[in-house]
C-alpha cells in the first residue's frame, strides 16, 4: 500500500507540475488536452519536430481511450497478453519517462508497472504528461542533447542519450496506442470513425 501511494504521488507530481489546465469558456469545466492536435509551430527545429511527434501521440491516445467501457479495459486477446488497461498503465509509464527526461529527473520505476489509480485519472495524467513535454520542448534554449534518459535502481544508474527516446518510449507508446485501438475494436467498441489522425481534427 505504501508503494502504491508513493507511485500515485510521483505520477501526480510529474503530470501536474507543468501542465496548464484548460477550461471550456462556457461551462468552466476542465478540458483534457489533445481532443484536437495543437497548431504546428511557425518554424522547424529538432525540438519542434519531437514536440509535434508527442502531440500526435497525445491526439491518438486521447481518441484511442475516449469512451472506453469496463469491458473494453478488461479485454485481452489471449491469456498471456496485457489487458487494455494494463497497456494504458504502460503508456502512462512511458509518458512519465518522456517528461522526466525533459525535467532532467531520473526514473526510479521502469514504466512497466501496473497502476492502482482509476482509469480516468491515468488517462488524464498521461495526456497532461504528454502536453507538458511538448510545451517544454518548444521553450527557447532547450536542446535535445541536454535531455538524457536516466534510470536509477538502488545504487545503479544508467543513462541514455535522447536518441533512445525516439526509438524507445515515443515509438513504444505509439505502438501500444495502436494495440488499444485494436483491442477496443475486438471488444465491440471501435475507434471513432470521425477522427482524422492525418489532420488531427474530428469531423462534426
Amino acid at each position: 500500500m505504501k508503494m502504491q501511494l508513493v507511485f500515485a504521488l510521483t505520477l501526480a507530481l510529474n503530470g501536474t507540475a507543468f501542465a496548464q489546465n484548460e477550461k471550456d469558456s462556457t461551462t468552466q469545466t476542465y478540458i483534457l488536452p489533445y481532443r484536437e492536435i495543437p497548431a504546428y509551430p511557425d518554424s522547424f527545429s529538432a525540438e519542434n519536430v519531437v514536440a509535434r511527434m508527442i502531440d500526435g501521440l497525445g491526439f491518438r491516445f486521447y481518441w484511442a481511450t475516449e469512451g472506453l467501457r469496463a469491458e473494453d479495459l478488461a479485454f485481452r486477446p489471449n491469456p498471456e497478453a496485457r489487458t487494455s488497461e494494463e497497456t494504458i498503465d504502460h503508456i502512462l509509464g512511458l509518458s512519465s519517462i518522456i517528461l522526466n527526461a525533459l525535467k532532467k529527473q531520473p526514473n526510479v520505476r521502469s514504466g512497466e508497472e501496473t497502476s492502482p489509480l482509476s482509469f480516468d485519472v491515468k488517462r488524464k495524467m498521461t495526456l497532461e504528461n504528454l502536453k507538458t513535454a511538448s510545451e517544454m520542448l518548444q521553450q527557447p534554449g532547450g536542446k535535445l542533447e541536454d535531455y538524457d534518459i536516466v534510470f536509477v535502481n538502488g545504487d545503479s544508474k544508467v543513462e541514455f542519450p535522447f536518441w533512445n527516446m525516439l526509438n524507445g518510449p515515443i515509438a513504444d507508446a505509439l505502438w501500444h496506442v495502436g494495440q488499444v485501438v485494436s483491442f477496443r475494436r475486438s471488444s465491440g467498441n471501435p475507434f471513432n470513425s470521425k477522427v482524422s489522425v492525418f489532420s488531427g481534427t474530428v469531423r462534426q
